[in-house]
């Protein structure tokens, strides 16, 4: 089946790549020169893309390299396929300013459906995308219209799955039966450090077929036709996901081949020469034949134009019979919020109490009438975090158009999964867990804020007030922590009207993901939240109590549940006839982006006495304190006994903030 060309189509891939590999002196010539035949085969023959229209073609299939440090493959396939990377783009790889850096990046090379190189990740997002792929098309398709069929095809390394995460991914989509996923295993016994074997034992083919998984091998991974022909057996197999192993050797050609030693390395120029002469190369460095070229062109960008001009027929012949089914899919696609969305979430008034949890919940649930492309689910806690839409069905294996995910407990499988949910398109996606379980998440939520992924994490039991549970269970550093990482919103609301305004936000930001840091505990609406809350959570920080002179005497400051506490201890103050100020902080990174002058006006520099409060790290609130301000929070482990108990041992009381005000000079 495979030809001549088909054999010069490898080797120009490899060649590409270990060209653009030495240029540098930096890059992984291992996996591109091993797994260049199984890429190629893809490629040409399987892979659906028009890279004529790059990816805005919603039916696109999507390819995700999860072995992210062979990423000069990548580049070289996608000038190859004719997406807008160039031979001199190629030639800058890993240089500054270069459209094709060290690991493949979403949003800055044409062509990349997802930031890889973490180990694992990519698989956990090629999951998500699947997950998507299954939800849009049990929404959207009708009889004799499949409008949403695609498929989505990742490969991965034993690096890949090696990590924790292959395991919950894995497992979520065996459970789910996407048998549109299809994993390329580059197999090939050979990590960074030596030979697999050192560490690395399991039998991989069992371990998936043990997660409802079709484990296909082949045996060589030169082998065009049984390359091809594994493909072709995982595209029929529709009840679960594949995993076609194949055996390869890293670093095939060059002189150490089958080795670590081509693993992060250059393989030098006498490398270079050894292997072309392998793979009988007559041609210059960065040359592409023009066999190859045509070859190309004739398969992925031809085949690719025909396939979306044919999907473009079909939607409008889609759009006519179902007008309104396609209308909400244009909307879904393009992120399209409701222009009421304010108006939709749920309002509270003074004396009302409600935790923040379970305001989300009631925010979820309204915001779900209006916007059907929105669902999520938890890590196995839905009933804590409050993410059940109520009025909706699973996503299962025979509901696939269900809007509650049953994630389990799989923290960081969930959170690679919504970044590939969000990434597919179509559908805006929310997960909970509890606050401290974000260290099993953390370096999802890094790779969200690296693709500026708006996925909503709802991240409840925020702080010592879990009480009983303890130190395990009781996050202190969290939000310090993801304060500081960047591109990342979040918000700790104080009251059920600031839990409705950070959800508002997190459902208009489209450039970023929104962490939502929510409580157990019942939280007294704010006196005058029903009317500032909304333009307060907005700004990040606004004056929730202030003074009866126009400038205060001292300032309180505080987020979430420790925002009614400095209610409380103005109050106290204002007895002892200290003029104070109440502010609330619900998001850090928001109340930083407004003007000096707005932010001046809630935190007046003249005014040093100031008292922070939040019940976690006290790190970052400098800013805030200042230099002769007093920080009240919690700068070690938390204790088990009733949260209530607990929050008064820590300080957390309006004797305690008022004796800290009144040390203030």
């Amino acid at each position: 089946m495979f030809d001549k060309v088909d054999e010069l189509g490898v080797n120009t891939i490899r060649t590409l790549s270990i060209e653009a590999i030495q240029k540098a002196n930096s890059g992984h010539p291992g996996l591109p020169m091993g797994a260049a035949p199984m890429a190629y085969v893809l490629w040409t023959m399987h892979l659906n893309v028009n890279p004529q229209t790059h990816m805005d073609w919603i039916n696109r299939d999507r390819f995700i390299l999860s072995a992210g440090h062979g990423s000069a493959m990548l580049y070289s396939l996608l000038h190859l396929a004719g997406y807008d990377v160039s031979i001199d783009d190629l030639k800058h790889f890993r240089q500054w300013n270069s459209r094709t850096p060290g690991h493949p990046e979403y949003g800055h090379t044409d062509g990349v459906e997802v930031t890889t190189g973490p180990l694992g990740q990519g698989f956990g997002m090629a999951v998500g995308m699947a997950m998507a792929e299954a939800h849009l098309a049990a929404q959207y398709n009708q009889p004799n219209f499949p409008i949403i069929d695609h498929y989505t095809y990742t490969i991965v390394g034993d690096g890949d799955l090696m990590e924790g995460i292959s395991h919950e991914a894995g497992s979520l989509a065996g459970h789910l039966k996407l048998g549109k996923l299809i994993a390329l295993y580059d197999s090939n016994g050979i990590s960074l450090d030596g030979k697999t074997s050192q560490a690395f034992t399991e039998n991989v083919g069992d371990r998936f077929e043990a997660y409802g998984w079709q484990h296909l091998v082949v045996e060589d991974g030169n082998d065009l036709d049984a390359i091809n022909a594994a493909i072709e057996l995982a595209k029929k197999t529709a009840d679960r996901p594949s995993l076609i192993e194949v055996k390869t050797v890293i670093g095939y050609g060059a002189p150490k081949q089958g080795t670590n030693a081509v693993h992060g390395n250059p393989i030098g120029k006498d490398g270079i020469k050894a292997a072309e002469k392998v793979y009988c190369w007559n041609y210059s460095d960065f040359e592409v034949p023009e066999a190859v070229t045509d070859r190309f062109e004739a398969t992925i960008q031809d085949n690719g134009t025909h396939a979306e001009q044919q999907w473009h027929q079909l939607f409008e012949q889609y759009e006519a019979k179902y007008p309104e089914q396609a209308q909400a899919l244009k909307v879904a696609f393009k992120n399209e919020m409701p222009a009421n969305l304010k108006e939709i979430l749920p309002h509270y008034q003074a004396g009302d109490a409600l935790a923040s949890r379970a305001a989300s919940a009631k925010a979820i649930n309204e915001v779900a009438k209006s916007i059907p492309f929105l669902w999520g689910g938890a890590a196995d806690l839905s009933s804590s975090n409050k993410t059940m839409i109520s009025e909706d069905k699973d996503f299962q294996p025979d509901s696939y158009d269900g809007r509650n995910i049953w994630f389990g407990v799989r923290e960081f499988g969930m959170a690679a999964a919504m970044n590939g949910i969000v990434l597919h398109g179509g559908t805006r996606v929310f997960g909970g867990t509890f606050f401290v379980f974000t260290d099993y998440l953390r370096a999802a939520v890094r790779l969200s804020a690296l693709q500026h992924a708006p996925v909503i994490y709802v991240l409840t039991h925020d702080s010592i007030a879990v009480g009983e549970d303890g130190p395990t269970h009781e996050p202190i550093e969290q939000l310090a922590s993801l304060r500081c990482m960047p591109n990342v919103q979040v918000i700790r609301p104080a009251d059920g009207n600031e839990t409705s305004a950070a959800w508002e936000q997190a459902l208009r930001t489209t450039d970023k993901p929104t962490v939502l840091v929510l409580s157990r505990q019942a939280l007294k609406t704010l006196p005058v939240s029903a009317d500032t809350a909304f333009a307060g959570v907005e700004k990040g920080g606004y004056v929730v109590s202030g003074s009866q002179k126009p400038t205060p005497d001292g300032l309180l400051i505080a987020t979430g549940s420790e925002v009614n506490l400095a209610l409380d201890a103005q109050q106290q103050l204002i007895n002892q006839n200290q003029d104070v100020a109440v502010v609330s902080i619900p998001s850090f990174d928001r109340f930083a982006q407004q003007s000096p002058e707005y932010r001046a006006s809630v935190l007046p520099s003249s005014v040093t006495r100031r008292v922070t409060i939040e019940a976690g790290s006290t790190f970052g609130w400098d800013q805030f304190a200042g230099d002769r301000g007093v920080k009240i929070g919690v700068d070690r482990f938390g204790a088990s006994a009733p949260g209530d108990l607990v929050l008064d041992k820590y300080g957390f009381n309006t004797d305690n903030i008022v004796k800290a005000y009144l040390s203030l000079k």
